[in-house]
């Protein structure tokens, strides 16, 4: 009884750490959106942001904030959500911190699909997006099919995808290459990644999208539980493991297709969030909200970094890399460590 009892306290605290720290983290990502409304050229005290989003302001404040600064504002915050989401669902269903859709060519495909749009002259702004959900869903198929032996294995599936991810590249540059000046270099400014690129009708999309799937995300969580327990555990607790594994990485294709889509293929926020949130939730485990808002959060310093760290402002991406490129080395770094002690 008294063992009950402990595992009972211990699921109580651990769902009441998760949601501690998923309000601090909702409480930052609105911080941070508040903040990225009232800096620029202009600093906007407190009153003039409200005024300007209520419309209720003098003109010009609400033209700052309504349509120089909110749509920048609200593409960081959307974006940051999918790409923290698709990212932590991937390494928890793969069951590898390296797992992201970055490396496993999801991402790679999207923005192959969408450069070759761009390249033939089919950039308009339903279209982009079409081609990146497009791209996205086939690259995760090819992987899927290519990494089935009977069964898929989470090391041949990351390896398969490394290999798709490195092609879809080379197909890539050889399109920029081919490319018209003016296509090309919209293609390369796509391809760096920021979310001020983001265009009304895909901000649209990635609402509706995070309405559907934000949701579906976390209720995957269950499903989630059974496949990391083993497959032959979930098999015992009644999980059907290969459909629930597809039905998982479909959810997280269609977030990072749609947020690639929006403001291009934006490095290393899908593979940080999830562990840096798990820093924060300890012994509580994992959860796909507080990554998702990990998610917002990292983009949305990023972002304010690259506006404003800088006497001239720099594109989303090249700041996530920046801080993205140390926590590979460090991972790698640990893991070799961990084998070498074994």
């Amino acid at each position: 009884m008294t063992a009950v009892l402990t595992v009972s306290g211990q699921r109580v605290l651990a769902h009441r750490r998760i949601r501690l720290v998923a309000a601090g983290l909702a409480l930052t990502a609105a911080g941070l959106f508040w903040l990225a409304i009232a800096i620029g050229g202009e600093l906007l005290p407190p009153v003039e942001v409200l005024t300007g989003l209520t419309g209720t302001g003098e003109p010009s404040t609400v033209f700052i904030v309504r349509e120089l600064r909110l749509p920048r504002a609200a593409a960081a915050l959307l974006i940051g959500l999918a790409l923290g989401a698709a990212g932590t669902l991937f390494q928890r269903v793969l069951g590898n911190p390296l797992a992201s859709p970055d490396f496993l060519g999801v991402t790679a495909g999207a923005g192959t699909a969408t450069v070759t749009a761009i390249v033939f002259g089919a950039s308009s702004a339903l279209l982009l997006p079409t081609a990146a959900l497009a791209g996205g869903a086939l690259t995760a198929m090819l992987i899927y099919l290519f990494a089935w032996r009977r069964g898929i294995s989470a090391y041949r599936f990351i390896l398969v995808g490394v290999g798709v991810a490195t092609f879809a590249q080379s197909i890539t540059s050889y399109l920029v290459a081919r490319a018209e000046m003016r296509d090309a270099r919209e293609a390369l400014t796509w391809l760096v990644g920021s979310v001020g690129m983001a265009s009304p009708e895909a901000l649209t999309l990635l609402a509706v999208t995070m309405a559907l799937f934000i949701p579906a995300a976390v209720y995957a969580s269950r499903v989630l539980r059974a496949l990391e327990l083993g497959d032959a555990t979930a098999l015992v607790l009644g999980s059907r493991t290969q459909r629930d594994r597809v039905l998982v990485l479909g959810i997280g294709v269609v977030l990072i297709a749609v947020a690639t889509a929006a403001a291009g293929p934006i490095a290393f926020i899908a593979m940080l969030a999830g562990p840096l949130a798990r820093l924060l939730l300890r012994r509580a485990g994992q959860s796909i909200a507080a990554a998702a808002l990990m998610g917002a959060v990292l983009l949305q310093t990023a972002d304010l970094l690259a506006q404003h760290a800088l006497p001239w402002p720099v594109s989303t991406g090249v700041v996530t890399g920046v801080f993205g490129a140390p926590y590979i080395a460090w991972t790698l770094i640990t893991a070799a460590r961990r084998s070498d002690l074994r």
